[in-house]
């Protein structure tokens, strides 16, 4: 049905569970997959206990993040399993959820699978919900996993 899968990884239990399902999804359609994790361009501050704070340069974060990314996807690839052509990408967007469509749109995937991390009620409120967000701006199917 789908020949081209995005899966958003951000390293989470929730994002690791939802692997074994992608995997399986992958090799009933021969499907390829491209993972893609999304980091914040810029730097955050960092605060020490005295009022005095001090920032982490943007070539710093930039080296940390691309770190952080490249250990998820090793990860996931190994959570995957052999078998499955898989491919990665790293975004830099503050907005999570545009960072995701945009991964899409450069791996040329068909469907953005992705999974939720069910938060409702304050939870919902307060931190929102990239996949409602994603749902919502996507001109792709997303097909969610719970």
């Amino acid at each position: 049905m789908f020949k081209h899968l995005l899966v958003p990884v951000d390293g989470s239990d929730v994002s690791k569970k939802s692997l074994k399902r992608v995997a399986a999804l992958a090799k009933a359609d021969g499907a390829a997959v491209t993972l893609v994790y999304v980091s914040d361009p810029l730097p955050p501050m960092v605060y020490s206990d005295s009022t005095m704070g001090y920032g982490i340069s943007q070539k710093e974060h930039a080296k940390v993040c691309e770190a952080y990314a490249k250990d998820v996807f090793k990860k996931a690839t190994t959570a995957l399993g052999a078998g499955i052509k898989v491919k990665s990408l790293h975004i830099a967007n503050s907005n999570l959820s545009e960072g995701i469509l945009d991964g899409a749109k450069k791996a040329k995937a068909d469907v953005i699978v992705m999974a939720s991390h069910k938060r409702t009620g304050i939870k919902g409120i307060l931190l929102g919900s990239e996949t409602h967000e994603v749902i919502v701006h996507s001109k792709l199917p997303v097909l969610v996993l719970g």
